[in-house]
Protein backbone atom coordinates (compact mmCIF):
# COMPACT_ATOMS: atom_id res chain seq x y z
CA UNK A 1 0.00 0.00 0.00
CA UNK A 2 1.38 3.27 -0.57
CA UNK A 3 1.62 5.39 2.03
CA UNK A 4 0.78 9.21 2.82
CA UNK A 5 3.35 11.63 2.50
CA UNK A 6 4.36 14.70 5.02
CA UNK A 7 5.44 18.04 4.22
CA UNK A 8 5.75 19.84 7.88
CA UNK A 9 6.19 23.14 7.29
CA UNK A 10 7.89 25.30 9.73
CA UNK A 11 9.40 28.91 10.06
CA UNK A 12 10.21 32.16 12.65
CA UNK A 13 7.05 33.72 13.14
CA UNK A 14 6.27 36.25 10.49
CA UNK A 15 8.56 34.37 7.92
CA UNK A 16 4.89 33.60 5.89
CA UNK A 17 4.76 29.70 6.79
CA UNK A 18 1.38 29.29 7.23
CA UNK A 19 0.93 31.23 3.50
CA UNK A 20 4.10 28.69 2.18
CA UNK A 21 2.08 25.48 3.74
CA UNK A 22 -0.98 26.67 1.65
CA UNK A 23 0.25 26.87 -1.72
CA UNK A 24 2.22 23.68 -1.40
CA UNK A 25 -1.26 22.05 -0.70
CA UNK A 26 -2.18 23.85 -3.28
CA UNK A 27 0.66 22.82 -5.78
CA UNK A 28 0.12 19.02 -4.64
CA UNK A 29 -3.83 19.43 -5.79
CA UNK A 30 -2.57 21.01 -8.70
CA UNK A 31 -0.71 17.45 -9.70
CA UNK A 32 -4.50 16.19 -8.54
CA UNK A 33 -3.65 15.03 -5.62
CA UNK A 34 -6.23 14.49 -2.62
CA UNK A 35 -4.62 16.71 0.29
CA UNK A 36 -4.66 17.88 4.38
CA UNK A 37 -3.92 20.71 5.16
CA UNK A 38 -3.78 21.07 8.75
CA UNK A 39 -2.72 23.38 11.59
CA UNK A 40 -1.58 23.11 15.15
CA UNK A 41 -1.32 26.14 16.64
CA UNK A 42 -5.02 27.21 17.64
CA UNK A 43 -4.85 30.19 15.44
CA UNK A 44 -7.34 29.99 12.64
CA UNK A 45 -4.46 31.08 9.94
CA UNK A 46 -5.87 28.85 6.99
CA UNK A 47 -9.42 30.10 7.54
CA UNK A 48 -7.85 33.87 7.58
CA UNK A 49 -5.59 33.16 4.58
CA UNK A 50 -8.28 31.62 2.61
CA UNK A 51 -11.29 33.98 3.83
CA UNK A 52 -13.39 31.13 5.08
CA UNK A 53 -15.56 30.49 8.76
CA UNK A 54 -13.16 29.21 11.53
CA UNK A 55 -12.46 25.20 11.00
CA UNK A 56 -13.79 23.26 13.40
CA UNK A 57 -12.31 19.69 14.39
CA UNK A 58 -13.36 17.84 11.58
CA UNK A 59 -12.17 17.76 7.63
CA UNK A 60 -13.60 20.30 5.01
CA UNK A 61 -13.00 20.93 1.55
CA UNK A 62 -11.45 24.09 1.47
CA UNK A 63 -9.96 24.52 -2.57
CA UNK A 64 -9.57 22.68 -5.62
CA UNK A 65 -6.34 22.43 -7.47
CA UNK A 66 -6.12 23.54 -11.02
CA UNK A 67 -5.70 19.50 -11.94
CA UNK A 68 -8.18 18.09 -10.38
CA UNK A 69 -7.02 17.53 -6.49
CA UNK A 70 -8.33 18.87 -3.82
CA UNK A 71 -7.48 20.44 -0.59
CA UNK A 72 -9.54 20.07 2.47
CA UNK A 73 -8.72 21.36 5.69
CA UNK A 74 -8.25 20.61 9.58
CA UNK A 75 -7.67 22.74 12.36
CA UNK A 76 -6.34 20.33 15.19
CA UNK A 77 -7.64 21.51 18.67
CA UNK A 78 -5.49 19.71 21.81
CA UNK A 79 -8.63 19.25 24.07
CA UNK A 80 -10.64 17.76 21.37
CA UNK A 81 -8.33 15.34 20.40
CA UNK A 82 -7.59 14.66 23.79
CA UNK A 83 -11.50 13.95 24.20
CA UNK A 84 -11.07 11.03 20.89
CA UNK A 85 -7.82 10.01 21.94
CA UNK A 86 -9.99 8.93 25.36
CA UNK A 87 -12.88 7.61 23.65
CA UNK A 88 -11.18 5.60 21.28
CA UNK A 89 -8.69 4.09 23.93
CA UNK A 90 -10.83 4.05 26.73
CA UNK A 91 -14.23 4.00 25.08
CA UNK A 92 -15.10 6.94 27.64
CA UNK A 93 -17.56 8.67 25.99
CA UNK A 94 -19.64 10.95 27.63
CA UNK A 95 -17.53 10.41 30.95
CA UNK A 96 -14.56 12.22 29.08
CA UNK A 97 -17.00 15.24 27.96
CA UNK A 98 -17.69 15.32 31.75
CA UNK A 99 -14.05 15.16 32.25
CA UNK A 100 -14.14 18.54 29.89
CA UNK A 101 -16.44 20.26 31.86
CA UNK A 102 -14.64 20.26 34.87
CA UNK A 103 -11.37 21.34 33.65
CA UNK A 104 -9.85 18.08 33.51
CA UNK A 105 -8.90 18.44 29.45
CA UNK A 106 -7.22 21.93 29.41
CA UNK A 107 -5.49 20.75 33.08
CA UNK A 108 -3.64 17.54 31.19
CA UNK A 109 -2.97 19.44 27.89
CA UNK A 110 -1.57 22.28 29.70
CA UNK A 111 0.65 21.15 31.98
CA UNK A 112 1.88 17.90 30.42
CA UNK A 113 3.22 19.78 27.12
CA UNK A 114 4.56 16.44 26.21
CA UNK A 115 1.57 15.24 26.41
CA UNK A 116 -0.13 18.02 24.41
CA UNK A 117 2.22 17.41 21.32
CA UNK A 118 1.44 13.78 21.16
CA UNK A 119 -2.25 14.39 21.10
CA UNK A 120 -1.61 16.94 18.04
CA UNK A 121 1.08 15.05 16.12
CA UNK A 122 -1.11 11.99 17.04
CA UNK A 123 -4.57 13.07 15.12
CA UNK A 124 -1.72 13.55 11.77
CA UNK A 125 -0.65 10.23 12.64
CA UNK A 126 -4.18 8.78 12.35
CA UNK A 127 -5.08 10.31 9.32
CA UNK A 128 -1.91 9.57 7.85
CA UNK A 129 -2.90 5.95 8.48
CA UNK A 130 -6.21 5.73 7.57
CA UNK A 131 -7.35 3.81 4.16
CA UNK A 132 -9.91 4.53 2.30
CA UNK A 133 -12.27 1.12 3.46
CA UNK A 134 -12.94 -2.39 2.64
CA UNK A 135 -13.51 -1.30 -1.05
CA UNK A 136 -10.01 0.86 -1.21
CA UNK A 137 -6.59 -0.08 0.11
CA UNK A 138 -4.80 3.31 -0.50
CA UNK A 139 -4.53 5.71 2.37
CA UNK A 140 -7.10 8.90 2.31
CA UNK A 141 -4.91 11.10 1.50
CA UNK A 142 -2.34 11.13 -0.64
CA UNK A 143 -0.60 13.98 1.25
CA UNK A 144 -0.57 15.65 4.11
CA UNK A 145 0.70 19.22 4.60
CA UNK A 146 0.67 20.58 8.12
CA UNK A 147 1.49 24.41 9.52
CA UNK A 148 3.45 23.19 12.27
CA UNK A 149 4.79 25.49 14.78
CA UNK A 150 7.76 27.92 14.70
CA UNK A 151 11.46 26.75 14.18
CA UNK A 152 12.50 27.52 17.80
CA UNK A 153 10.44 24.62 19.02
CA UNK A 154 9.54 22.07 16.09
CA UNK A 155 12.63 19.41 16.72
CA UNK A 156 11.23 18.94 20.43
CA UNK A 157 7.42 19.09 18.74
CA UNK A 158 7.91 16.36 16.18
CA UNK A 159 10.40 14.48 18.73
CA UNK A 160 7.69 13.47 20.89
CA UNK A 161 8.72 10.03 21.74
CA UNK A 162 11.89 11.89 23.44
CA UNK A 163 9.79 14.71 24.86
CA UNK A 164 7.39 12.27 27.01
CA UNK A 165 9.85 9.82 28.11
CA UNK A 166 9.57 11.51 31.57
CA UNK A 167 6.02 11.21 31.80
CA UNK A 168 5.13 7.81 29.96
CA UNK A 169 7.79 5.05 29.95
CA UNK A 170 4.91 2.32 29.11
CA UNK A 171 1.26 2.26 28.36
CA UNK A 172 -0.85 3.21 25.66
CA UNK A 173 0.43 6.91 25.50
CA UNK A 174 4.17 5.80 25.05
CA UNK A 175 3.27 3.51 22.09
CA UNK A 176 1.62 6.38 20.22
CA UNK A 177 4.40 8.28 20.50
CA UNK A 178 7.19 5.56 19.53
CA UNK A 179 4.88 5.31 16.59
CA UNK A 180 4.33 9.40 15.79
CA UNK A 181 8.14 9.55 15.97
CA UNK A 182 8.74 6.56 13.78
CA UNK A 183 6.35 8.32 11.35
CA UNK A 184 7.70 11.59 11.68
CA UNK A 185 11.63 9.70 10.74
CA UNK A 186 10.31 8.12 7.98
CA UNK A 187 10.87 8.51 3.75
CA UNK A 188 7.44 9.63 3.76
CA UNK A 189 8.50 12.83 5.71
CA UNK A 190 9.86 15.87 5.28
CA UNK A 191 10.18 19.16 7.44
CA UNK A 192 10.23 22.48 5.30
CA UNK A 193 12.03 25.72 7.07
CA UNK A 194 10.51 28.85 5.86
CA UNK A 195 12.41 32.01 6.01
CA UNK A 196 13.32 35.67 5.22
CA UNK A 197 16.39 36.97 4.13
CA UNK A 198 17.74 38.82 7.22
CA UNK A 199 19.90 37.94 10.28
CA UNK A 200 17.59 36.53 12.50
CA UNK A 201 15.58 34.28 10.87
CA UNK A 202 18.54 32.63 8.66
CA UNK A 203 20.09 32.17 11.83
CA UNK A 204 17.16 30.48 13.38
CA UNK A 205 17.24 28.01 10.26
CA UNK A 206 20.15 27.05 10.00
CA UNK A 207 20.07 26.31 13.83
CA UNK A 208 16.63 24.20 13.15
CA UNK A 209 18.50 22.91 10.51
CA UNK A 210 21.18 21.24 12.94
CA UNK A 211 18.85 20.23 15.14
CA UNK A 212 16.76 18.30 13.15
CA UNK A 213 19.30 16.27 11.65
CA UNK A 214 20.81 15.53 15.04
CA UNK A 215 17.62 14.40 16.17
CA UNK A 216 17.18 12.24 12.82
CA UNK A 217 14.12 14.05 11.54
CA UNK A 218 14.23 14.44 7.97
CA UNK A 219 15.04 17.80 6.83
CA UNK A 220 13.56 19.26 3.52
CA UNK A 221 13.26 22.38 1.70
CA UNK A 222 14.19 25.56 2.87
CA UNK A 223 11.49 27.89 1.52
CA UNK A 224 12.82 31.71 1.27
CA UNK A 225 10.06 33.54 1.69
CA UNK A 226 9.35 37.68 0.26
CA UNK A 227 12.12 38.34 -1.64
CA UNK A 228 12.67 41.70 -2.55
CA UNK A 229 13.66 41.99 -6.30
CA UNK A 230 16.31 43.95 -7.81
CA UNK A 231 15.47 47.00 -9.43
CA UNK A 232 18.12 48.50 -10.86
CA UNK A 233 20.15 47.47 -14.13
CA UNK A 234 23.85 46.11 -13.58
CA UNK A 235 25.48 48.38 -15.45
CA UNK A 236 23.17 51.17 -13.20
CA UNK A 237 24.51 48.93 -9.88
CA UNK A 238 27.83 49.44 -10.92
CA UNK A 239 28.04 52.94 -11.49
CA UNK A 240 25.98 53.79 -8.29
CA UNK A 241 28.87 51.40 -6.41
CA UNK A 242 32.01 52.96 -8.33
CA UNK A 243 30.76 56.87 -7.55
CA UNK A 244 30.57 57.21 -11.54
CA UNK A 245 27.00 58.14 -11.33
CA UNK A 246 26.95 61.43 -10.39
CA UNK A 247 24.14 63.84 -8.71
CA UNK A 248 25.01 66.51 -11.78
CA UNK A 249 24.66 64.02 -14.38
CA UNK A 250 21.41 62.36 -13.14
CA UNK A 251 20.01 66.13 -12.42
CA UNK A 252 20.40 66.25 -16.35
CA UNK A 253 18.26 63.10 -17.47
CA UNK A 254 15.68 64.86 -15.31
CA UNK A 255 15.78 67.97 -16.80
CA UNK A 256 15.87 66.33 -20.12
CA UNK A 257 12.09 64.82 -19.76
CA UNK A 258 10.73 67.59 -17.78
CA UNK A 259 11.39 66.48 -14.36
CA UNK A 260 13.09 68.63 -11.52
CA UNK A 261 16.46 68.32 -11.78
CA UNK A 262 16.73 69.13 -7.61
CA UNK A 263 15.09 65.47 -6.82
CA UNK A 264 18.49 63.56 -8.25
CA UNK A 265 20.01 63.78 -4.40
CA UNK A 266 17.14 62.02 -3.56
CA UNK A 267 17.34 58.99 -6.21
CA UNK A 268 20.95 58.70 -5.39
CA UNK A 269 20.21 58.03 -1.82
CA UNK A 270 17.56 55.37 -2.40
CA UNK A 271 19.06 53.85 -5.06
CA UNK A 272 22.17 53.42 -2.42
CA UNK A 273 20.14 52.30 0.08
CA UNK A 274 18.56 49.24 -2.24
CA UNK A 275 21.53 48.25 -3.25
CA UNK A 276 22.88 47.72 0.29
CA UNK A 277 19.57 45.88 0.93
CA UNK A 278 20.58 43.95 -1.95
CA UNK A 279 23.75 43.00 -0.41
CA UNK A 280 22.52 42.06 2.82
CA UNK A 281 20.35 39.73 1.01
CA UNK A 282 22.66 37.79 -0.62
CA UNK A 283 24.79 37.74 2.08
CA UNK A 284 21.89 35.73 3.63
CA UNK A 285 21.37 33.86 0.94
CA UNK A 286 25.12 32.86 1.37
CA UNK A 287 24.86 31.60 4.41
CA UNK A 288 21.69 29.35 3.84
CA UNK A 289 23.74 27.90 0.57
CA UNK A 290 25.97 26.91 3.25
CA UNK A 291 23.87 24.71 5.27
CA UNK A 292 23.30 22.13 2.32
CA UNK A 293 20.10 22.24 1.88
CA UNK A 294 17.80 22.71 -1.76
CA UNK A 295 16.42 25.99 -1.56
CA UNK A 296 13.12 27.55 -3.22
CA UNK A 297 12.71 31.12 -3.19
CA UNK A 298 9.24 33.28 -3.48
CA UNK A 299 9.11 36.89 -4.15
CA UNK A 300 7.04 39.51 -2.02
CA UNK A 301 3.52 39.63 -2.82
CA UNK A 302 2.94 43.22 -3.07
CA UNK A 303 -1.19 42.87 -3.22
CA UNK A 304 -3.19 41.18 -0.83
CA UNK A 305 -2.85 37.09 -0.46
CA UNK A 306 -5.92 36.23 -2.10
CA UNK A 307 -6.44 32.43 -3.74
CA UNK A 308 -5.14 34.00 -7.03
CA UNK A 309 -1.89 34.64 -5.08
CA UNK A 310 -1.80 31.60 -3.66
CA UNK A 311 -1.74 29.74 -6.92
CA UNK A 312 0.44 31.79 -8.22
CA UNK A 313 2.96 30.57 -5.45
CA UNK A 314 2.04 27.04 -5.82
CA UNK A 315 3.35 27.06 -9.46
CA UNK A 316 6.38 29.39 -8.07
CA UNK A 317 6.86 25.85 -5.47
CA UNK A 318 6.71 23.35 -8.28
CA UNK A 319 8.96 24.91 -10.70
CA UNK A 320 11.39 25.47 -8.19
CA UNK A 321 11.11 21.71 -7.81
CA UNK A 322 10.11 21.34 -3.37
CA UNK A 323 7.83 18.80 -5.10
CA UNK A 324 8.65 16.46 -8.07
CA UNK A 325 6.22 16.04 -10.73
CA UNK A 326 3.87 12.84 -9.96
CA UNK A 327 5.07 12.76 -6.67
CA UNK A 328 3.19 11.74 -3.67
Amino acid sequence: MTSTALHVVTGKGGTGKTTVAAALALALADQGQKVLLCEVEGRQGIAQLFDVSPLPYEERLLATGLGGGEVFALAIDAEAALLEYLDMFYRLGRAGKALDRFGVIDFATTIAPGVRDVLLTGKVYEVARRDGGKNDSGPVYDAIVMDAPPTGRITRFLNVSTEVAGLAKVGPIRRQADSITALMRSDATRVHLVTVLEEMPVQETVDGIGDLAEAGLPVGHVVVNLVRPGLLADDTAEALESGTLTEPAVGAVLESVGLPKDAAAGLLVDGEGHLERQHLQQAQRERLHDAGRPTVELPLVDSAIDLGALMDLAGRLRDEGLIEEGSA
